[in-house]
């Protein structure tokens, strides 16, 4: 049986030495498919973009955002085929979206880096406009692969609603920016295996634990998930803040 893994990974806006040492881990991980965020502009993306390249993927960064975090997506052998139409209103170089060509699938990917809190001056201002921006678009989504299987992944900078521990600063909007996606068709990959599992992808400073990055599939192909987990290798060597996480579809 062959299949296609796919791997997100907050990179945490890498500096040209960490973003090279970052595409090492990353082509030893062996991903077909990799969601990259908080990809960082200039140096460190360069860095990383070109080590990718020269490991044999194919790579594809959204255009704009001056200096501002963006989204890097890659595949390995095989065509990555942007999709430019795919994109939000606000903040649009925080989508990457894709429909990767691989020789046993194709996948539609789409990449989402949703800001942070921001500070005080304008708390929540990018983030819940982003999260609109994305709600309206899910929607089209669950199609853009033409029947086979779509993937939205990366750093929602939210948790689950019944998430362990509960984090009073979340508001209701940023949990139902969480329940648009299966109220919209797309499977919480993570969750559909390990329904009752407490994990983690980022520990803030008190100690206490937060799953802020997510992978999610078309409903209509959850059946195929045949593993999915969270890597912490990375983030234990000082490569990024955020555990990776994978999911392997089976084909």
């Amino acid at each position: 049986m062959t299949a296609v893994e796919v791997l997100t990974w907050n990179v945490q806006h890498a500096s040209a030495d960490r973003a090279r040492l970052q595409a090492g881990w990353l082509t030893g991980a062996g991903a077909d498919l990799l969601v990259l965020t908080e990809v960082g502009a200039g140096a460190g993306q360069q860095a990383l973009t070109a080590a990718l390249l020269a490991a044999g993927y194919q790579t594809h960064t959204p255009s704009g955002g001056s200096g501002d975090y963006r989204v890097l997506l890659a595949a390995r052998d095989g065509e990555l085929e942007p999709l430019p139409e795919v994109r939000t209103t606000h903040l649009p170089h925080r989508l990457a979206a894709a429909r990767a060509h691989l020789a046993a699938d194709t996948v539609a990917l789409v990449g989402l880096y949703v800001p942070s809190r921001g500070p005080r001056h304008r708390r929540n201002v990018d983030k819940r406009a982003f999260q609109d921006a994305v709600t309206r678009l899910l929607p089209s989504l669950p199609s853009i692969a033409g029947g086979g299987p779509a993937v939205v992944a990366g750093d929602l900078n939210v948790v689950e609603p019944g998430h362990v521990p509960h984090h009073r600063v979340f508001g209701g909007w940023e949990y139902d920016f969480y329940r648009a996606f299966p109220d919209t068709g797309l499977a919480d990959a993570y969750r559909h295996l390990h329904p009752d599992t407490v994990e983690h992808s980022w520990i803030g400073r008190s100690g206490a634990g937060y799953r802020f990055d997510h992978l999610f599939v078309t409903a209509a192909h959850a059946h195929r998930l045949s593993h999915c987990r969270y890597h912490h290798e990375p983030r234990q060597a000082g490569l990024s803040d955020h555990a990776a996480l994978t999911a392997v579809l089976a084909t």
